[in-house]
C-alpha cells in the first residue's frame, strides 16, 4: 500500500550526493524526496509528511542546524540525521545537542546510511504527556510537579537520539529509571538493555567484565563470555557510577568508544559494536576531571547531552503521589491490603528533606508497612521525626550578625520538645533558610545553591514561612 511506503527528505546541494542517496534509499523502497537549501526543504515539510530527514550542514541559504532546530520546534516526531564533513566532529556534536537523531560523515558509507533509515524507522512514536501517565505498564517517572514534567519531556526527546546521554544528580534521585526510560523509548527499545555498576567491580576484573574472554584465555576461564560491550550490541549500555571507574580502564573504555570495536581477551581480532553509552554518577564529574581523577576526553565523550535529575526535596508537591504509587507496589508484593496515609503522615512526609531521595522513601515505606499491622498510616509509624531531630542537632545555633528585616534576634535551634510537629519542621527550615542567607551576604541564589534548593523553591518557602527582605 502507497501510505505504508517511508518518505524520506534529502536536503544538499550537490546533486551527486542527493542521487547517491536517493538510489540507495529507492532500493531499500523508499520513497524520496529532495530539496537543495533550507527554505526549499520547510517548504515541502510544510506540504508533506515525512518519516525521516537527511539534511547536509552546509546549504546555500543557511546551516543544516537551522533546520534541525526548526524540525525540532515544529515537528519534534520527525528524526533528522546530519550528513557532516570530515574532521568535523564539533558540527556533529552540535546537531545531536540541537535534537538531530544521529549523524553521518563524509564520503557516506551506505552500509552506515542503510542502519541508520532502519533506526530512524524503528522509532516507536512520541508519547504524549497523558499517554506516558496513563500507560502503567511502562516504567515512568511519577510527579506532576514542573520540574518533573520538565524532566519527562527532556526524556522524550533524548529518547529519540543516538548521541551519549550523561546523567548527573544525587544518589536515589532515579537516574538508572531515566536511563531505561530513555532505552525503552528509543529506536533501540527491542535491543538489549546492559546496567553496569563500575563502583562494584574489582579493578581486576574490569576489562574482562567490560570486553569478555575466550575460552582458556587465563586460569579459569573455562567457558566463552563476551563481557558487557557484545552483551549490549545493538542496545544500549549504562555505567553508573562512571566517575569511579580507575584511570587505566578509562584509556580503554575511551578507545573503545572512539573505534566502536571491541576485543575479547584472548582473541587477536575485533569484533565491530553498535551500543548507545549512558552513563551517570552522583559525583560531580566536572570536578573530577579538574582533580585529574577522570579523563577531560573521555568526559566529552560520555557528556554530549547532560540531563539533571532534580532531587525529591525540590518537587515536595510530588510526594504524596509518589509515596502512594510505592505503597501500593510494596503491598501487593507482600498481599497485603492497600494502606492508605493519613493527612498527619502526609505532611511529614512534605516536610522531610529526603537527603536519600526516591530510594530513601522507598525505604522508609518498606520498613513502615513492616512495623504497621493497620491498613493506615500516621506520623507516628513514619517514625521519622527522629530523623529530624538528628537534622537538627547537627545544625550550628545561628545568630544574626546585624539586624535586619529577616531576624532580630538569636536563632537556637530548637530541640522540638513541647512543640507541634509541624511548627518544628516550620522553625528548622527557618533557621536553615536565614543561616544560608546570612552566609551568602543575602544573595538568594547563592543561598538556593546552599540549601539544594532552586531560587524559585527558595522564594515560595520564605513567603509561606513569613520570611521578607
Amino acid at each position: 500500500m502507497k501510505n505504508t511506503v517511508p518518505n524520506i527528505l534529502i536536503v544538499d546541494d550537490e546533486p551527486d550526493i542527493i542521487e547517491l542517496l536517493e538510489l540507495t534509499l529507492a532500493r531499500m523502497g523508499m520513497d524520496v524526496s529532495s530539496a537543495k537549501c533550507v527554505n526549499d526543504a520547510k517548504r515541502l515539510l510544510q506540504q508533506g509528511r515525512y518519516q525521516l530527514c537527511l539534511t547536509d550542514m552546509r546549504l546555500p541559504d543557511g546551516e543544516g542546524l537551522d533546520l534541525v532546530r526548526y524540525i525540532a520546534q515544529q515537528s519534534a516526531d520527525l528524526p533528522v540525521a546530519v550528513i557532516t564533513a570530515h574532521g568535523t566532529a564539533e558540527n556533529a556534536v552540535a546537531a545531536l545537542k540541537a535534537g538531530a537523531f544521529d549523524y553521518l560523515p563524509k564520503p557516506v558509507s551506505l552500509k552506515q546510511l542503510r542502519e541508520l533509515v532502519k533506526s530512524a524507522l524503528s522509532l516507536p512514536p512520541m508519547q504524549t504527556e497523558v499517554a506516558v501517565q496513563t500507560q502503567s505498564n511502562r516504567r515512568t517517572l511519577l510527579g506532576e510537579s514542573a520540574p518533573m514534567r520538565q524532566l519527562r519531556a527532556t526524556i522524550e526527546k533524548l529518547s529519540r537520539s543516538q548521541a551519549s546521554v550523561y546523567i548527573g544528580g544525587e544518589s536515589g534521585s532515579g537516574k538508572e529509571l531515566a536511563a531505561r526510560m530513555i532505552h525503552e523509548r528509543s529506536a533501540r527499545h527491542a535491543q538489549p538493555f546492559v546496567a553496569v555498576n563500575c563502583g562494584a567491580i574489582p579493578e581486576n576484573l574490569m576489562e574482562s567484565e567490560f570486553f569478555g574472554y575466550k575460552k582458556g584465555a587465563f586460569t579459569g576461564a573455562d567457558k566463552e563470555y563476551d563481557g558487557f560491550f557484545l552483551a549490549a550490541n545493538g542496545g544500549t549500555l549504562f555505567l553508573d557510577e562512571v566517575a569511579d571507574l580507575p584511570l587505566a580502564m578509562q584509556v580503554k573504555l575511551l578507545r573503545v568508544i572512539q573505534e566502536k570495536k571491541v576485543r575479547r581477551i584472548g582473541e587477536t581480532q575485533e569484533s565491530n559494536i553498535d551500543v548507545r553509552i549512558i552513563s551517570a554518577t552522583h559525583k560531580n564529574l566536572v570536578q573530577c576531571v579538574e582533580n585529574n581523577q577522570f579523563r577531560q576526553d573521555l568526559y566529552y565523550r560520555l557528556n554530549v547531552i547532560e540531563l539533571n535529575m532534580p532531587a525529591l526535596r525540590e518537587m515536595r508537591e510530588d510526594i504524596p503521589l509518589i509515596a502512594e504509587a510505592v505503597t501500593v507496589k510494596l503491598c501487593r508484593e507482600a498481599a497485603r491490603p492497600v494502606c492508605r496515609f493519613k493527612k498527619d503522615a502526609l505532611e511529614v512526609l512534605m516536610n522531610y528533606d529526603f537527603p536519600g531521595n526516591v530510594r530513601e522513601l522507598e525505604n522508609i515505606l518498606e520498613r513502615t508497612l513492616a512495623l504497621c499491622p493497620d491498613i493506615e498510616i500516621g506520623r507516628e509509624e513514619l517514625q521519622l521525626l527522629a530523623k529530624v531531630k538528628e537534622m537538627a542537632q547537627s545544625m550550628p545555633t545561628v545568630k544574626t550578625a546585624r539586624p535586619t528585616q529577616l531576624v532580630d534576634t538569636a536563632l537556637p535551634v530548637v530541640d522540638g520538645q513541647n512543640m507541634p510537629l509541624q511548627d518544628f519542621l516550620d522553625k528548622l527550615e527557618r533557621d536553615s533558610i536565614v543561616k544560608a542567607l546570612m552566609e551568602n551576604k543575602y544573595n538568594r541564589t547563592q543561598a538556593a545553591k546552599m540549601l539544594g534548593i532552586t531560587v524559585r523553591s527558595l522564594r515560595y518557602r520564605m513567603e509561606r514561612l513569613g520570611l521578607s527582605g
